[in-house]
């Protein structure tokens, strides 16, 4: 009885250290450096979450047409010492990012850099060195 109380625990152990794991996801694995993107558009949602913080921009098309975008980007407390704030990205704020498109096609990118409508510019990403940035559009 003990032996298989031993193996219970043991079994439950592994699965729940297996869980933060799958839940992490590498840059490469996740969006294409080959994919850099450019966009313009107003924010629609910020979410300042650890692991990743993320916000919504929408986008018109050449067509007229509406579509949004989520962003991926760094961590809360290091978007916070590089000045991006819930205030920063308010919804309706208008701006331009640039960064790499996700390898699944949906409308989802790492954002890189953002330069607000006054000029301002500001690092969004942890997980892109500077030294990457060589095929990245300027904005």
């Amino acid at each position: 009885m003990a032996r298989a109380i031993l193996g219970v625990c043991v079994c439950a152990t592994l699965l729940a250290a297996g869980v933060p794991v799958s839940a992490h996801h590498s840059f490469a694995a996740t969006f294409d450096m080959n994919k850099p993107i450019i966009l313009k558009g107003k924010v629609t949602k910020v979410e300042l979450i650890n692991p990743h913080s993320w916000f919504w921009i929408e986008i018109e098309n050449p067509d007229g047409t509406k579509t949004t975008w989520g962003f991926e980007g760094g961590s809360p407390n290091s978007l916070i010492r590089r000045g991006v704030t819930k205030n920063t990205l308010a919804v309706g704020t208008e701006l331009t990012v640039n960064g790499y498109q996700a390898r699944s096609g949906e409308n989802l990118a790492v954002g890189v850099n953002i330069t607000l409508t006054d000029g301002k510019k500001l690092f969004f990403s942890d997980a892109v060195p500077d030294a990457r940035f060589a095929n990245l559009p300027s904005n």
